[in-house]
């Protein structure tokens, strides 16, 4: 039997990061402590791991209502994970293509507890360019439930573990190359990111995300 302290913890199927900081801390655009985060693309074909995400967000909530929501579980909680066929919960306009035909969800953890990225081989990722948004893999999360002036819900946290499967097209907008403005040789093109949640554009600094 599984233990109760891991109910609300699962290690996915494989997944598409996107928006990926799991090597550098990114700082919150609303102020806040930075966090190692990604956003998570579930493909809908994966119906197993949707159901133990499902029965995690449900334990979650059931540990709210014991600790935190005064023994009372909220008609309308609010959870991490979205449609990506449906708009976003921020601003109502759709999430991006590369959504389509997933769930979508971020993780994240504070700068004392950094993800450890390995490989297929679960050996240390040392080079940082393998780590990039497109990329796919598989990832532990955890959910929790918080209460936070006055609002209630359930966040999604990396549980440690993120392993790096295969490579994937970069997701981001390619800018201009300098050469197509100004003649000359060829330079190399940086990436313009857009968190798919937010939908706010996001410069880390090229095309690997991090």
């Amino acid at each position: 039997m599984e233990n109760q302290a891991n109910q609300t913890r699962v290690v996915t199927g494989e997944v598409r990061f996107s928006f990926v900081n799991l090597l550098t801390p990114r700082e919150n655009q609303h102020g806040g402590a930075p966090k190692y985060s990604a956003v998570v693309l579930l493909p809908k074909s994966d119906v197993q791991t949707k159901q133990k995400i499902d029965a995690a967000l449900e334990a979650a909530k059931e540990r709210g209502k014991a600790k935190q929501w005064n023994g009372v579980v909220p008609p309308n909680v609010a959870i991490p994970v979205h449609d990506g066929d449906g708009v976003r919960p921020s601003d109502g306009m759709p999430f991006g293509e590369e959504c389509k035909g997933h769930w979508a969800f971020t993780a994240s953890t504070g700068v004392d507890y950094p993800p450890k990225v390995v490989d297929v081989n679960a050996q240390p990722i040392m080079d940082a360019t393998e780590i990039y948004s497109g990329m796919y893999g598989r990832i532990a999360i955890n959910f929790s439930p918080y209460m936070f002036s006055g609002k209630k819900g359930v966040g999604c946290y990396i549980s440690t573990n993120v392993q790096k499967t295969r490579d994937g097209e970069a997701l981001g907008t390619s800018a201009p190359a300098a050469d197509s403005d100004f003649g000359g040789g060829q330079a190399p093109q940086q990436q313009l990111q857009y968190d798919p949640i937010t939908g706010a554009p996001v410069n880390n600094g090229g095309v690997y995300g991090i």
